[in-house]
């Protein structure tokens, strides 16, 4: 279950940092306002950094635990692709989206993988997103084709989502928020290292920014 819109306000037990990748006009910072503001915004400047969403995720657990998600919404273009890299690192989490009447951005997830697993965190969350799924009759990956492809690479979840609808748009955020709780209690984390992509709130306050989207320097992405 996804927090409220006041859930900046409320306690949180882990803060994570994910990474939003894929080719430009995929929809990446379609979904992360979509989850974080509830809203869609069809018009994005093209970034040359980052853009930052937060939101806070309440995952299954005995009792719940949440998990709350620091989005880096990363340039998609090639032109800024050494910039996007650095970002990886420390990263927890990711979601690997293309769009899915777009056949190139899904190819396109070939090399954004490679280059993910090279830079990031070997034990990093990996959720493939198809977005647009509400242009379903200018589709050109097949979600059959789409998931044989997520799990040869052994990623953990395929999600088609619509940033437009809201369609599954918060599934995706659950699934990887629910791989990063998972390996936090398998120990796979020292949460006491300052170079891991993720903090245990030992003292149950809210220490970083307020759920939302928060615009960097660099400008917006999509």
């Amino acid at each position: 279950m996804v927090g409220g819109g006041n859930s900046g306000s409320q306690p949180w037990d882990y803060i994570a940092k994910i990474v939003s990748i894929g080719d430009s006009a995929a929809g990446k910072t379609s979904l992360t306002i979509r989850l974080c503001e509830g809203r869609f915004q069809t018009d994005h400047n093209v970034t040359i950094g980052v853009e930052f969403g937060s939101r806070t995720i309440e995952v299954a657990s005995n009792p719940p635990k949440r998990i709350k998600l620091q989005i880096w919404d990363t340039a998609g273009q090639e032109t800024f692709r050494a910039i996007t890299k650095s970002y990886f690192r420390g990263a927890t989490g990711a979601l690997l989206v293309y769009d899915i009447t777009r056949r190139n951005t899904f190819i396109s997830c070939i090399s954004w993988l490679h280059e993910l697993r090279q830079s990031g965190e070997p034990h990093m969350s990996i959720i493939l997103v198809g977005n647009k799924s509400d242009l379903a009759a200018q589709r050109q990956v097949s979600t059959a084709e789409a998931q044989a492809w997520a799990d040869s690479q052994g990623l953990h979840a395929f999600v088609e989502t619509s940033a437009k609808t809201g369609e599954e748009v918060e599934k995706a955020f659950v699934s990887v928020a629910t791989e990063i709780y998972e390996n936090i209690k398998k120990g796979v984390w020292d949460l006491k290292d300052k170079n891991t992509g993720v903090r245990e709130n030992t003292a149950k306050t809210n220490m970083v920014l307020e759920d939302g989207v928060k615009p960097a320097s660099g400008g917006r992405c999509c």
